[in-house]
């Protein structure tokens, strides 16, 4: 287990249970009894009060009222909650959404300038929407299981994606396409990508794609996307 994942089992098991020791933690996370001293400390150092017992029926106590002063998202973890919760407020009104809201804005604050840059560049390419009244989505199918982890990949790496597609009439083909952007119209969401071979910039409809792989190889340049107005790119920090 990684050390981030480790830290957060730890503290995890320090809510949930009220109380630890080091043998329960090195066993619940399976390391040695160095390493959990040594994220117990790193944990402290980032805001989290951790009040460790001495004597027979001692133990460790986690402060309910600590919490991290430090932020430790990646920024593609960011980019997901701006996902998450883009796509809720444009499937309509649920509930916690501007709670939701109020703790991503937190979040983004407390990035790092390289960081807060990096969340930009990736905004620019997220547009969200309400999906129009006459579209049809009594025909939705199931996405293809490899997809997702390979979009993901393809969208932050750079990479091309290749898959078979079928259109609206049915028809199929193999494309080969540079991800440029997601537009999410919910329940539906299009990979927009540019065909090279073709020198366009097409709508993927997530159903329709089918054995989607990463191409191997050298990146290309994102370009610049052109919607309807009715959808606007997503701005947050």
């Amino acid at each position: 287990m990684k050390s981030r994942s480790r830290q957060a089992a730890i503290v995890r098991s320090l809510r949930r249970g009220g109380a630890s020791t080091i043998e329960a933690l090195c066993e619940e996370v399976r390391a040695s009894r160095s390493t959990i001293l040594r994220d117990l400390s790193a944990l402290r150092d980032e805001g989290y009060v951790i009040i460790a017992e001495q004597g027979r029926g001692g133990g460790l106590y986690l402060d309910p009222t600590s919490v991290q002063t430090t932020a430790k998202l990646s920024v593609p973890e960011v980019f997901a909650l701006i996902i998450g919760i883009s796509s809720m407020r444009a499937a309509g009104s649920l509930p916690f959404a501007r709670l939701a809201d109020s703790g991503l804005s937190k979040i983004e604050k407390s990035l790092p300038p390289d960081k807060l840059r990096d969340l930009r560049r990736l905004l620019e390419c997220l547009y969200v929407g309400p999906l129009a009244p006459q579209v049809d989505i009594s025909n939705v199918g199931e996405i293809d299981s490899g997809l997702l982890p390979a979009f993901e990949r393809a969208f932050l790496e750079r990479l091309s994606l290749q898959f078979d597609y079928v259109d609206a009439k049915g028809a199929k083909t193999q494309r080969c396409v540079e991800p440029q952007a997601m537009l999410i119209l919910p329940p539906l969401w299009y990979l927009v990508a540019r065909d090279p071979s073709r020198e366009n910039v097409r709508h993927f409809r997530m159903d329709r794609i089918g054995r989607p792989d990463v191409v191997e190889g050298p990146t290309f340049r994102l370009r610049r996307i052109e919607f309807d107005a009715g959808v606007q790119p997503v701005r947050y920090a």
